[in-house]
């Protein structure tokens, strides 16, 4: 992955952090990482924990941001998921949700794509 890919990604983090904070979640984690993948953002509101996949783009050129977010993707997200759970008693009598946001850097703006509920286990 190219520096400047990564700098887009961090920066994309940080927008759905901030994001997430301002709409009330509490943001537990990032970066989680396990061998099966890694969780950008694990949040919790209420009840509910949130593990958030997180893609940032400047162009819809290759598709939208959350088309990235594939079947063997979502796959591994819910692997990386399952091991936070059993590695973390407390937050394993939540419900569950995967959530995906989408980040659009444009040159006079930042858009917000927040979509819950983006997949689910099975």
């Amino acid at each position: 992955m190219t520096r400047y890919r990564r700098q887009l990604g961090r920066s994309g983090e940080q927008e759905a952090i901030r994001h997430l904070t301002e709409s009330g979640y509490t943001i537990m984690e990032t970066n989680y990482t396990t061998r099966f993948a890694e969780i950008d953002i694990i949040a919790a509101t209420r009840d509910c924990l949130v593990f958030v996949e997180v893609k940032a783009r400047t162009s819809v050129k290759k598709g939208l941001p959350r088309e990235a977010v594939h079947a063997a993707k979502q796959h591994k997200i819910i692997q990386a998921a399952q091991h936070f759970l059993q590695t973390h008693p407390p937050a394993a009598g939540r419900h569950i949700r995967f959530d995906v946001m989408e980040i659009f850097f444009e040159p006079d703006q930042t858009r917000i794509n927040h979509i819950p509920h983006a997949f689910q286990i099975g």
